[in-house]
């Protein structure tokens, strides 16, 4: 092991001690919480906790199977209606919620079917009917969960339909099967990897939801384990009780990371396509699938339109000279870069270490690797075991017990969480490029005599150029979107977009929110479709 590592030292250390500093600072954070809290955590839970824990697992049971049920019908759609204009703009735009901030989507919903929105007023107008408030609850939690996460299942499962070998479909037409015989044998089996990769992703997402349960929870009863650290900390100052939720929900994280950490796959491929399906549908099948297409893209799209029609109206003169509005600008883009580069640089370097314990070439067949590996793999995956409130709840005793600047300290966490939150998606991409790089160019590399540097010049980069643009832009979509940790932090002297639109919505200055919401989706959807485009590399152009 020695030997090989001194061979690949450039490549397996860095990424060594990247991946032990995360893990020892999830453990600092963990020993921080536990060690501030006051008496036996497990002999005092209540029946408050209980029943926030049960909602919490509740309403993520429900998002994620109501996600993927959505996700597996409008993907089945998709892929057997191949063939109309528009349609790899259609999956592009479905792909975008990845990236949507959730602030932005709560925002298009309530003024679609809110007390207030357009659903609403057309109803009185026209049958002087009135839905009132069913949005804020479980209805409107799994609502903005399934608009979430269905189109990003859909994509991935997409992905799965596309690479059946139209071989299969052909046997299955020969053989006579229906409709119903031809997904039970031919395209669940592709798709059964995916949806238990994808399901676990959907479920911890919803587990540790902040800003949708935030919002539209309407009541305490509504109330998940990540909304009440807030309200613990930010409402009632009661740290006791925090901690102990907080304590909760890390255990409950990591375990649920730690499960579905070996049905993962990867969610890099966007790029749209089509399997041509020699099986003609009936009239009835292909109104159904039209049905779910068309229904789909108007629940997707109204909001964003929503937020276009209401935003255009604003006064944009006064709101882009708020002085908040700038301070929250410069706060948010800056943040977003600095945490975009470091996510980057971290990715590439664990990417890289990872693929020497993969490779039989290199050092997967040695002791330990396997070991090696997974440890970097989790600590990659560490956001999903630790929760953006539960990394602020630690930050925010550390400041408490430093004597450093509160400035300094939210930056830290801010930048601490972006990466965090971006790294697991970023290896995602990142990691199989890599691994593809190093099985098809490492024995030419080591002949030549490259150098590092070298060998990232001439063979890494070309070919990792659009994938790095790809991660950049993630990075920064998350960063520039992100409610979490800003929530326990956030104040007039230290604000970002999201901070600022959520003060907005509280003090009901809804056509100001409505501008700044514009400006947020805006800057989000340009960064997401044009920066990839700068890092495309010449290869993909040929």
């Amino acid at each position: 092991m020695l030997k090989g590592l001194a061979r690949f030292k450039s490549a397996v250390l860095p990424g060594t001690f990247i991946s032990f500093s995360l893990l020892g600072f999830a453990f600092l954070l963990f020993f921080t919480l536990y060690t501030s809290q006051d008496g036996n955590l497990f002999s005092e839970l209540d029946s408050r906790i209980y029943g926030l824990l049960k909602f919490t697992l509740y309403q993520a049971f429900l998002s994620t199977i109501l996600s993927l049920l959505v996700g597996v019908l409008l993907a089945w759609a998709l892929a057997h209606q191949s063939h109309f204009r528009g349609r790899s703009l259609l999956v592009a735009l479905f792909s975008s919620s990845l990236v949507l901030p959730t602030l932005i989507v709560v925002f298009g919903l309530i003024g679609i079917f809110g007390r207030s929105g357009y659903l609403n007023q057309i109803s009185m107008f026209l049958f002087d009917i009135s839905f009132g408030s069913y949005l804020y609850g479980l209805g409107g939690i799994l609502l903005a969960h399934v608009y979430l996460n269905a189109s990003f299942a859909s994509r991935a499962l997409l992905h799965s339909f596309e690479s059946i070998p139209k071989e299969k479909y052909k046997l299955a037409k020969s053989l006579g099967f229906s409709v119903w015989q031809r997904f039970l044998y031919v395209e669940y089996p592709a798709l059964k990897s995916t949806l238990l990769s994808i399901g676990s992703t959907i479920f911890l997402l919803c587990f540790t939801s902040f800003a949708v349960v935030l919002l539209l929870g309407g009541s305490p009863s509504y109330n998940t384990l990540e909304v009440a650290i807030y309200e613990a900390v930010k409402l009632d100052f009661d740290i006791g009780m925090a901690l102990k939720l907080a304590l909760i929900q890390l255990s409950i994280s990591a375990v649920l990371v730690i499960l579905s950490s070996g049905f993962r796959v990867d969610v890099a491929n966007l790029k749209t396509g089509h399997t041509l399906i020699l099986w003609k549908e009936s009239k009835v099948l292909r109104g159904i699938q039209w049905s779910i297409i068309g229904v789909f893209t108007l629940f997707f799209v109204l909001p964003l339109l929503v937020i276009v029609l209401d935003g255009i109206g604003a006064d944009f003169g006064r709101i882009l000279q708020e002085p908040l509005f700038i301070k929250s600008f410069i706060t948010s883009v800056s943040l977003a870069t600095v945490s975009s580069i470091l996510t980057v640089i971290i990715a590439v370097l664990l990417s890289n270490a990872r693929r020497n314990f993969t490779l039989s070439t290199r050092l997967a067949h040695k002791p330990l690797a396997k070991l090696l590996d997974g440890m970097i793999a989790f600590s990659g995956n560490l956001y999903l075991a630790i929760p953006s409130l539960v990394l602020g709840l630690g930050f925010f005793l550390m400041y408490q017990n430093s004597d450093g600047s509160e400035f300094l300290w939210s930056t830290a966490a801010l930048l601490t969480a972006n990466v965090l939150m971006s790294l697991p998606f970023a290896l995602s991409v990142l990691t199989p490029a890599m691994h593809k790089t190093a099985q098809r160019y490492d024995k030419l590399s080591f002949s030549l005599g490259l150098t590092t540097v070298q060998r990232w010049i001439y063979v890494e980069y070309p070919y990792l150029k659009s994938s790095l643009g790809y991660v950049f832009a993630l990075a920064f979509c998350f960063s520039l979107g992100d409610l979490g940790i800003i929530a326990l932090f956030g104040s007039d002297d230290f604000s970002t977009l999201p901070w600022y639109l959520y003060q907005l919505m509280g003090s009901y200055r809804t056509t100001d929110a409505a501008g700044v919401a514009f400006v947020l989706m805006v800057l989000v959807l340009s960064v997401f479709i044009f920066v990839p485009r700068l890092f495309q590399s010449n290869i993909e152009k040929k």
